[in-house]
């Protein structure tokens, strides 16, 4: 059994206390839910270096795993020579202290392995910053064992309540951090929150006040830790808001034409230079392409609908709301925090009849009517950070369901169309939806071997792809900008077999994993 005032069964080192039950299973819930805890915070800490990325969360997971595997492993050899209350304080005391060196150490580490290659830069970013807490608190379970033993005939039971409460405590940090921490701490202020928590319980369950010369050595490290912390500015984030999604900056700068532009980044992906008293400027020359496939709708309806999957800066709702005042403009955006960042400081405010969805597009679509959108904009890939679920055969049935029988659906895509196997699958995917899909590199063409935009159309009626073109020779795009004929597109999407995309399989960022390492 355990007990509150449990005997010894095995001879104890010198000074030893035992822990009771109910004591064992705090810690135990609290080292797992902050080891989770920092495991989700990892990937926003580390995304203003190198992103996130599915490079990123395997890094994470495995390094994570990796510390826990190594402390149970240390901490139960420590635990046979020298189980003590006094130990395990000071375990918990330096899962702080390593909590703690995240925070200057995410502000120094990336210079220390920038010339590495990408995957072992991320691999290696990681490590410095979260094997140590891990490593550290992932011995605290097999100590907590020790000290709670007091029967060897109930060995299986002690460890797998134990082991069942500290499963319970991991569950626990990963939903506290996703659904409330990160949004309303951040993720710096909860990993201070975190040091400071487990020191206090590394105090606590220590009895440090007990060993006043290991107290005052913990509080003074702790002190010094902090000053470095302080100093390191390692509170400065740069994010004006920080989501669920993303740590959000938006600044002011010049282009080379010294006209001034704002400025938001998502992580560390400028996502759009916008002003916010002039609605119909549009920066990148993709989003005049947009604007070229409404004049072609507007030419038809003048009050056509359009719906947005993605909101990014808002340009184009903007953009589409002031050119074309007749028209509907409906967005869908995950992200909250972006939609508010646009009101506050992108010009959206002066919007009032674009209307937002905060919501992931595959739960919104499927509520809105059959037949209800004249022009569907897809811009919800963030560069090479691609929701999988929006490339997918069963998305592309929701959008044509939604979209008029003439309708439109046009999406911005990036890939290097030479190998473009992405791009390749994303087209066949459409191919089996629609009846017409049309491809429009907006600057180089589909033998190009480095990354670009380019745009994909698709309708179940004929596509205007002359008018299309006429737009390509009136605008300031290079020469190669037009819309690839049917032709030059079956020859070109006959050089690779292309895969169909569907909820089942979109190995998406296998696509997109030679640009990812080629970035680098």
């Amino acid at each position: 059994m355990i007990d509150n005032a449990p005997v010894g069964a095995s001879p104890e080192p010198a000074g030893a206390r035992r822990i009771g039950r109910y004591e064992a299973y705090v810690v135990v819930f609290a080292a797992s839910a902050i080891t989770l805890i920092i495991e989700i915070v990892a990937a926003r800490i580390l995304a203003p270096h190198i992103g996130v990325s599915v490079y990123t969360w395997t890094s994470v997971i495995g390094v994570i795993l990796a510390g826990i595997s190594l402390g149970n492993w240390l901490g139960g050899m420590l635990a046979d020579r020298a189980a003590s209350r006094a130990l395990l304080g000071l375990i918990l005391l330096a899962g702080a202290a390593a909590t703690l060196l995240i925070l200057p150490l995410a502000q120094l580490a990336p210079d220390w392995v920038s010339q590495a290659p990408l995957l072992l830069r991320i691999v290696l970013l990681t490590g410095l910053l979260f094997l140590a807490p891990a490593l550290v608190l992932g011995m605290v379970s097999p100590m907590v064992v020790k000290l709670t033993l007091s029967d060897i005939s109930v060995t299986g039971n002690v460890v797998g309540r134990i082991y069942a409460v500290s499963t319970a405590g991991a569950i626990v940090g990963v939903f506290l951090t996703g659904f409330v921490l990160i949004q309303a701490l951040g993720s710096r202020e909860t990993l201070l929150a975190l040091a400071v928590f487990t020191a206090m319980m590394a105090i606590g369950t220590g009895r440090l006040w007990q060993i006043p010369g290991k107290l005052i050595a913990g509080i003074l490290l702790l002190g010094a830790l902090g000053v470095f912390t302080w100093s390191q500015q390692s509170f400065a984030s740069g994010c004006i808001a920080e989501s669920n999604y993303y740590c959000i900056k938006v600044w002011d700068r010049e282009l080379e034409d010294d006209d001034p532009v704002r400025v938001l980044a998502l992580d560390r992906l400028v996502h759009s230079y916008s002003r916010p008293d002039d609605p119909t400027y549009l920066h990148y020359s993709y989003q005049r392409v947009f604007a070229a496939v409404a004049e072609i709708v507007a030419e038809e309806n003048p009050e056509f609908s359009s719906l947005f999957v993605g909101g990014g800066g808002y340009e184009l709702p903007r953009f589409f709301d002031a050119v074309h005042p007749q028209s509907s403009v409906e967005v869908i955006e995950i992200d909250p925090q972006v939609t508010a960042t646009a009101r506050t400081y992108l010009g959206l405010d002066r919007a009032p009849d674009v209307v937002t969805i905060n919501e992931d597009a595959r739960m919104a679509l499927p509520r809105r009517r059959a037949d209800s959108v004249d022009l569907v904009i897809g811009d919800a890939f963030n560069d090479l950070s691609v929701p999988y679920h929006l490339t997918t055969l069963e998305f592309n049935q929701e959008i044509q369901r939604v979209l008029a029988p003439d309708g439109i659906y046009a999406v911005n895509i990036v890939d290097a169309p030479g190998p473009g196997m992405f791009l390749r699958s994303f087209v066949h995917t459409l191919q089996q939806t629609f009846n017409d899909v049309a491809v429009m590199p907006v600057t180089f063409g589909l033998d190009f071997q480095d990354r670009m935009s380019i745009l994909v159309l698709a309708s179940d009626e004929t596509i205007d792809r002359a008018g299309l073109n006429s737009f390509f020779r009136s605008v300031r795009l290079r020469s190669e900008g037009r819309v690839v004929s049917d032709r030059d597109l079956a020859d070109w999407m006959a050089l690779r077999e292309p895969v169909l995309l569907s909820d089942n399989h979109a190995p998406v960022d296998n696509f997109l994993a030679p640009l990812f390492l080629k970035r680098a």
